[in-house]
């Protein structure tokens, strides 16, 4: 940062202590767009990370009294954005069902990302695993995280109910997973999806 965004941030700060919301929506327009692909480095899944976004931004405001303008405030809010973070990674673990939820919104994730962050090798290895399932698991999970259709969708258009469709694509996640931990150690399991947060 440049000395004079230096000031005008500081000027911000100053003012959303004071209570100024148009200070806060600058606030967020600033340091929301690095905070977001921070957290998606640790997270993986744009919508947990929009999730936490919103939620630091919440903690911001509510916080406000204790900013201090002239030290650290890119510190305090990525001390709370890691907090929060680590909140939700606690949450995963506990919870399978979710981690199936994260590792579905990671593979759309990465079919999605215009960034190229896995190898071809790589990619290679996810196409072995999609493979390996039954033609309709891989029908639904195609419908759901490559062409973005919503349950009912599917449901409609393979004449199934909404729960099979549930069903099938947590069923389809669990199999890819079980592939790649059955055929390749889990620190590349890990190079793989990135989810360093998971426990395998």
């Amino acid at each position: 940062m440049n000395k004079s965004v230096d000031i005008d941030v500081k000027l911000l700060l100053t003012e959303l202590k004071a209570g100024s919301l148009p200070a806060f929506n600058q606030i967020y327009l600033f340091y929301s767009p690095a905070l977001y692909a921070h957290l998606l480095k640790f997270l993986k899944s744009p919508e947990l990370v929009e999730e936490v976004l919103q939620e630091v931004f919440v903690k911001i405001w509510n916080l406000r009294a204790e900013i201090e303008p002239d030290r650290g405030f890119k510190t305090f809010l990525y001390r709370i954005s890691s907090n929060l973070a680590i909140n939700v990674i606690k949450k995963i673990n506990r919870d399978k069902a979710l981690q199936a939820e994260v590792w579905a919104s990671s593979i759309s994730y990465y079919f999605h990302s215009e960034e190229k962050l896995l190898d071809k090798e790589r990619l290679e290895i996810i196409d072995r695993a999609i493979a390996t399932l039954t033609p309709k698991r891989r029908e639904i999970l195609h419908f759901c995280k490559v062409e973005g259709r919503s349950y009912k969708e599917v449901a409609d258009l393979l004449g199934i109910s909404v729960s099979t469709v549930s069903n099938q694509l947590v069923n389809a996640i669990h199999d890819i997973r079980c592939f790649i931990v059955k055929n390749y150690s889990e620190e590349y399991l890990v190079g793989v999806f990135l989810l360093l947060a998971i426990q395998f």
